[in-house]
């Protein structure tokens, strides 16, 4: 799609002000650098506050829950500095394993939390997972395929990508991708037969929407983002 900017709300107080100063991949200089580790490697040296893109796990939490059960081996694709694992453990999530293509992020993270054994930390580009066959039941990806997309050979690297997901899912298990994207144009990379899995769409609020102005209006592309559970083998629907 064209360009299109990606809010988040910043940890504790609800507002935009990080994300205007500059944290959306499209106006934030040439978009190629989105798939680079060396742009992320920098970008984690000199912010290392955490940042959640798009939403917190609140935002999420509901479908989280409907499709990932608590005791699921999880894999976290493109954890960045993000408090999305640190909140899912205590919500009662038991195990997630957590890969980014920047070691500044991962060594970064690994050292913070260190005491929770539950969270495992390694630098792994997930275009090429160094992981077994049906090793997850479920992995998510909370922007990550709009930093692959933004990025060069971007529709070659998002099917390495799916692929590398489809292989190390466990039969049923899911792919949950939380996106800007619109289905109109997300789904086209989504619904391929070798990835053997279905997709469902759903979509939420943005944190800067709230969820009653939102509600009458869910296609509204400026008002949501949109969550994509691919289902290793399914049917699929539209949430």
């Amino acid at each position: 799609p064209g360009r299109a900017t990606f809010w988040t709300t910043s940890a504790e107080t609800g507002v935009v002000s990080r994300a205007r100063r500059g944290l959306r991949f499209a106006e934030e200089g040439p978009m190629a650098q989105y798939g680079k580790s060396s742009y992320w490697d920098e970008r984690y040296t000199k912010d290392p506050e955490a940042f959640d893109w798009y939403q917190r796990y609140t935002g999420i939490q509901e479908l989280i829950q409907k499709y990932v059960k608590k005791d699921a081996n999880i894999l976290m694709a493109g954890c960045g500095n993000s408090r999305l694992s640190e909140d899912m453990l205590d919500d009662g999530y038991t195990t997630i394993a957590n890969v980014d293509i920047s070691r500044v992020v991962i060594d970064a993270m690994a050292q913070k939390y260190a005491d929770k054994q539950a969270l495992t930390w390694q630098q792994m580009n997930v275009c090429a997972l160094d992981f077994g066959d049906e090793s997850f039941d479920a992995v998510i990806a909370k922007g990550l395929m709009d930093a692959i997309l933004c990025g060069e050979g971007s529709t070659a690297n998002v099917a390495k990508m799916c692929m590398e997901v489809s292989r190390v899912l466990k039969p049923s298990g899911v792919f949950v991708i939380v996106s800007y994207g619109v289905p109109e144009n997300r789904m086209q990379y989504l619904e391929i037969d070798d990835y053997a899995w279905s997709v469902t769409s759903h979509t939420v609020p943005k944190p800067t929407v709230s969820a009653s102005a939102a509600g009458g209006d869910t296609k509204d592309a400026n008002a949501v983002h949109y969550v994509y559970v691919c289902t290793k083998g399914g049917t699929n629907d539209e949430g």
